[in-house]
């Protein structure tokens, strides 16, 4: 019996999207894939240099040899032109940071599908992973989904569940999710062609926007409960990473726990206690207990090291960190 080989075109640009290509051609042998094109975003000036830097993606494709488009955006009717001469008969696009219009949507003889990760309809937007950590959710994992001109809106196709521990950062969770967003397409493919997927359409009710990370959120309130400036310390590392002012300038918190200290009489921002085991900081709701900080024009580093450096004096009993409430 012979079989014809699936015609894929991926679209993906960061090391998540490039766990899922992983995925294809370890299996493109034994499930007959045929990989007929990559695109990702266009190369990235990076680094202290400013050179352009390559995406994951499309480092990973061209040590394939597989061939690699880089179109702006797909306005131009080149751009449409040339995914439509690569005779697609599907198209998988995960994290790819650039939206497909409905004329290119429409362009692969089965669509495109997407590897979304969260549980849909429960996040939305550019940053499921991290959202879903500053939320205390205890669950999450990857969908995929068949596009369709909504913000992550589509139908969905397959399901596979991740628990989120109370250790997990958002860039342990997302090694995770990678992974699975790559065993989850391989099996979603397979589902496909044996026709074994029914789309189930998304309840909006439900669906919470995940957005995009920025600099300025990552502020830390003390104001607000320690349950929830822990979980925005681990859901922004390792990225924009959360922080407060110091006597001695921006602190960076790298890492930190809940602690059980009485803060009763303190306001919040202050210090409680230093010892080698963290500095614990009085909340609007409770204490927490920095582990792992970084001062300007230094490295991140454990609490016990800190009080060693230049920058001890800002971790003293008596500091108070940060502002009362964020402007």
């Amino acid at each position: 019996m012979t079989f014809s080989p699936l015609r894929i075109v991926f679209a993906g640009t960061p090391d998540f999207a490039a766990a899922s290509l992983q995925a294809l051609l370890d299996t493109q042998e034994t499930n007959h894939y045929h990989i007929v094109g990559v695109y990702t975003q266009p190369d990235r000036p990076a680094g202290r240099g400013q050179k352009l830097l390559a995406s994951p993606v499309k480092q990973l494709a061209l040590s394939h040899h597989l061939p690699v488009f880089q179109p702006v955006n797909f306005k131009a009717d080149q751009d449409k032109a040339e995914l439509a001469a690569l005779n697609a008969d599907i198209m998988i696009v995960a994290a790819y940071g650039i939206i497909l219009p409905k004329a290119v949507l429409d362009i692969p003889k089965m669509g495109c599908i997407n590897v979304h990760g969260s549980i849909l309809p429960r996040w939305r937007g550019a940053a499921p992973i991290h959202r879903a950590v500053i939320a205390g959710d205890d669950e999450t994992g990857i969908t995929i989904m068949q596009m369709d001109e909504g913000l992550d809106t589509g139908d969905m196709l397959l399901k596979a569940y991740c628990d989120i521990k109370i250790t997990d950062t958002s860039g342990s969770l997302h090694d995770k999710l990678a992974k699975l967003g790559g065993s989850a397409l391989v099996d979603a493919l397979e589902k496909i062609k044996a026709g074994e997927l029914t789309p189930e359409k998304q309840d909006d009710g439900l669906s919470c926007y995940a957005a995009k990370l920025t600099k300025q959120e990552a502020e830390i309130n003390w104001d607000e409960s320690a349950i929830l400036i822990e979980r925005k310390i681990r859901g922004l590392s390792p990225w924009p990473v959360a922080y407060t002012q110091s006597s001695q300038g921006v602190m960076k918190i790298h890492q930190a726990e809940l602690a059980d200290v009485s803060a009763d009489t303190s306001s919040p921002g202050d210090i409680l206690v230093v010892s080698k085991q963290g500095v614990i900081v009085a909340t609007g709701n409770g204490t927490i207990r920095l582990t792992e900080i970084q001062f300007p024009g230094g490295k991140r580093m454990k609490v016990q090291d800190a009080l060693n450096g230049k920058h001890k004096e800002a971790i003293q009993i008596g500091q108070c960190l940060g502002l009362s409430s964020v402007e």
